[in-house]
């Protein structure tokens, strides 16, 4: 009996990552398509390029390379005239003959390509980010060439997205218009060994020189080398282009096999998967006590919670009672809250799949445990509130980083042993869990971006509170669940009922909580919002017009020269007023002695102003927080990731905004205003960003676009949106599984407030704006629940403050100091923006947080 033969492994293709947003993308399309597994290096690899002794580069790069069927060097920012942006590529290019193998560059990769080879590359008259055009190709009917290699062969006609400032030039405008039909397809004089296969003819109009003819595709005359400036991953790259990928490998595999190039399978490679492997798996070992097992005393959190149960009561929501009138029946006396509150929940105006239907009110915080993570820290702190604690003071600990990698690798580890199987009878998206904000700064940590400077503060980055406490309101149901996780030994959850009847028997309840034949009474829960002037002792400053347009044009630049394809500037205003809330029961009475020795009236609390932004502003994602030392009013209208216990992740990112007004009232206008190619391109650049940041956890063939440029309508604006989901692999074993917080933690910060590509935009974006943290804007809050479920928004249209930020009163008067308030706001910026356009457009949008410092309380 003849043995089998074992299984031939899947070819590999080797993926030069220039540091692009979209690169996930691609080698997710890579392994689809041709079924090969993809392994990726960057561009700057120190293994490569930085090693420490012999043998020397070549060598090494050599050995790596005889591991794969072929290469793909792909896009990125900046210039191949700049060394530092290609890297690994321009060696790719020089391979002696014994050492070539066949390679495919996209957008960078291929003006790297022509440029390594007779061409050069310059700027195109007007960029063509997120712009869909249809690529011009000879089928191989068209010539005469013997030599194959036409990777369009037998491919119909397609459109395709660009996302290049920068063009491979070949002579191309030199040729005169009656030649031209022929002469595209020829290589020309100054590049013999380029041979053109794909363009695009842009008319620029005749102020702009007509059409520019705009090289799309080229092959090297003699060498397996083939390039493609379109992006052949883009979400609408229509599917008729995938083809041509198709034909590029096949052409590949037939080049290697007609010369006896066979890929080595054996020994070590220095690329990795295309996939990050999840945080559980990086963890040492199990690091949380199990169920019943005592934690050490310096490690006195490691048990604590964990085998937990979860209890619950139901009751009805009266109509007319809202979130604020639960909070306010829970009583306003705790110092810190966290409030997420689906406040346009009853807009009878929007359609149900952009109203929010759960707010969340989590109680208990000043006894829960709460973890807090500066940035740069290589620990995280763990503290526990004084009614907990075994102190006055409550405890707190400082817990080394090193075991778990990074502060995610620590939350996931603690989070995972507490996770509680879902209960069916369970009606609520949280039975507690991590709730909590995370800052910017973490976000830009997490793709290796640091600040320059002393940040001046050692506020937390990651704040992030245990909560075993909670009320969730339904809002389609009309249902409220009181509940909370407690050990399994307690049969009676006595705060549970105690709540219930605080609510069932508070006055805002009462007014309403009586039967009628259909149903509840209505009665208004917040009372009509009176207007006034700011109160006395009140400054804001708000961004200079000028400097603005400015970076506005700054951005045009660097988008011109290749540097970035989309850039979300912002800036922020700044307001200081007497202080209304403070951190502690002493400061508050004497905050309250000085007034009453004054004729200043007190400046509304900060609950007060999120009770005039969720009125004028509802939002399906609004939040009140004063955790951690901040305090977060927000009306955000963005999700930013939601996940479920299945491994089902959603993200919906937000670009292209009009605001209502007499002209703009109808779905139909603002449609009609927003399907421009603009506003179009702005969020397709930030929906393959985020389809980027999905794949790199998903993996190929998970990750779908159900809804494509939607516009949606809100209070008061028009916003086009687009909706990208996941799935999480299946682990092989529990220690492998991925969670929703892999996809955050390789998702941060928001793409939508970043721009494409991201690791490079955010360096120009941290140079322009000068240093100025954006803190809790630009961040994200949300929760994770111990089930495994989690959602969490982008921080926009939002005001915030920090205790530890405070002035000198007007005057300089030390007696009464001023807390600082700061609303961020922006755009993003593209090569169709203007600079009077985006400052308008950041005007506008921090109108809306602004206009409360006028509201009474």
């Amino acid at each position: 009996m003849t043995a089998r033969r074992p299984p031939r492994p899947r070819p590999r293709i080797l993926f030069l990552d220039a540091y692009d947003s979209f690169s996930n993308n691609i080698t997710a399309l890579l392994t689809a398509l041709l079924d090969v597994d993809v392994f990726v290096l960057p561009i700057d690899s120190p293994s490569l390029l930085c090693p420490a002794g012999e043998p020397d580069f070549a060598e090494r790069l050599r050995r790596e390379l005889g591991h794969y069927a072929a290469v793909v060097c792909g896009p990125g920012p900046g210039s191949p005239d700049n060394d530092a942006d290609v890297g690994l590529v321009k060696h790719i290019w020089r391979l002696c003959d014994e050492d070539v193998l066949p390679v495919l560059g996209i957008c960078l990769g291929f003006q790297s390509l022509v440029a390594s080879f007779g061409g050069r590359v310059r700027r195109l008259r007007r960029g063509l980010h997120g712009m869909v055009r249809e690529i011009g190709h000879r089928d191989g009917s068209e010539t005469d060439d013997d030599e194959g290699g036409d990777i369009f062969q037998g491919v119909g006609r397609f459109k395709a997205t660009l996302y290049h400032s920068l063009c491979g030039d070949i002579g191309q405008q030199d040729v005169p218009e009656a030649e031209w039909a022929e002469a595209r397809w020829r290589p020309s004089p100054s590049c013999p060994d380029v041979v053109p296969l794909a363009w695009v003819e842009e008319d620029r109009g005749d102020d702009e020189g007509g059409v520019e003819r705009i090289l799309m595709g080229v092959k090297h005359r003699t060498r397996p080398f083939w390039g493609l400036q379109y992006h052949p991953e883009s979400v609408c790259t229509e599917e008729e282009g995938n083809q041509v990928i198709v034909n590029w490998f096949r052409e590949a595999q037939q080049w290697n096999e007609a010369r006896g190039r066979v890929a080595a399978v054996d020994g070590d490679i220095l690329a990795r998967n295309a996939t990050k492997p999840s945080l559980l798996s990086q963890l040492p070992g199990m690091v949380a006590s199990a169920p019943g097992q005592t934690a050490s005393s310096d490690r006195w959190w490691e048990s604590m919670d964990v085998g937990n149960v979860y209890r619950s009561m139901t009751i009805p929501l009266p109509q007319g009672v809202q979130v604020p009138d639960i909070v306010e029946a829970m009583g306003c006396e705790e110092s810190e809250r966290i409030i997420l509150d689906s406040a346009n929940a009853a807009n009878a105006m929007a359609r149900a799949d952009v109203r929010g239907r759960y707010s969340i009110i989590a109680t208990g915080l000043e006894s829960a445990l709460r973890i807090e993570y500066h940035t740069g820290d290589d620990y995280a702190t763990l503290k526990l509130g004084s009614i907990r604690g075994e102190s006055a003071g409550g405890l707190s600990q400082q817990v080394p980083l090193a075991p778990y990698g990074t502060i995610w690798g620590f939350v996931a580890s603690f989070h995972e042993a507490r996770q509680i199987e879902t209960t069916e009878s369970a009606q609520s998206p949280f039975l507690g869990g991590f709730m909590g904000y995370i800052t910017y700064e973490q976000g830009l940590s997490d793709i290796g971006i640091f600040p320059d400077h002393d940040r001046q503060h050692h506020r937390p980055d990651v704040c992030l509170a245990w909560v075993t406490k909670s009320i969730t309101v339904d809002h389609v149901t009309k249902l409220i669940h009181i509940q909370q996780l407690l050990p399994q030994e307690l049969d009676v959850a006595l705060w549970i009922e105690k709540t219930a009847d605080k609510l069932i028997f508070s006055p805002n309840f009462q007014t309403v909580f009586h039967h009628h034949s259909d149903g509840f009474s209505p009665r208004k829960s917040t009372q009509p919002l009176k207007t006034r002037r700011p109160s006395r002792g009140t400054t804001t400053i708000t961004p200079m017009t000028k400097e603005y347009e400015t970076k506005v044009s700054i951005c045009q630049e660097f988008i011109a020269a290749g540097d970035s394809y989309e850039l979300c500037l912002t800036d922020q205003t700044k307001i200081t007023r007497p202080i209304s809330d403070h951190p502690n029961s002493a400061e508050r009475h004497l905050s309250r002695k000085r007034r009453r020795s004054s004729s200043l009236p007190a400046p509304p609390s900060s609950w007060s102003l999120f009770k005039s932004l969720r009125t004028r502003q509802p939002a399906p994602f609004a939040s009140y927080i004063r955790l951690g030392g901040a305090t977060l009013v927000s009306a955000s209208p963005e999700r930013f990731l939601q996940y479920d216990d299945t491994g089902r992740c959603s993200m919906k990112p937000m670009k292209g905004t009009v605001r209502k007004s007499e002209e703009v009232v109808t779905l139909a206008q603002a449609e009609k205003i927003l399907h421009i190619p603009k506003e179009e391109a702005e969020n397709l650049m930030i929906v393959d960003l985020v389809r980027h940041d999905l794949h790199s956890i998903c993996g190929a063939g998970n990750v779908t676009v159900p809804h494509l440029l939607v516009v949606e309508e809100y209070q008061s604006v028009f916003t086009m949106i687009t909706v990208v989901e996941g799935q999480l692999p299946a682990p092989e074993q529990k220690k492998e599984k991925y969670t929703g917080l892999d996809v955050l933690a390789a998702s941060l910060p928001p793409g939508s407030m970043t721009g494409a590509p991201k690791k490079r935009s955010c360096e120009i974006l941290q140079q322009l704006e000068r240093g100025q943290e954006r803190s809790l804007y630009s961040g994200v809050v949300g929760y994770m629940c111990v089930t495994g479920r989690g959602d969490w928004s982008v921080t926009i249209r939002s005001l915030f403050r920090w205790d530890d930020e405070q002035v000198a009163g007007a005057g300089g008067d030390e007696g009464e100091r001023q807390e600082v308030w700061r609303i961020g706001a922006g755009g993003a910026v593209t090569i169709l923006s203007t600079p009077e356009g985006e400052r308008e457009e950041m005007f506008t949008k921090l109108a809306g947080p602004l206009r409360v410092f006028a509201d009474s309380g």
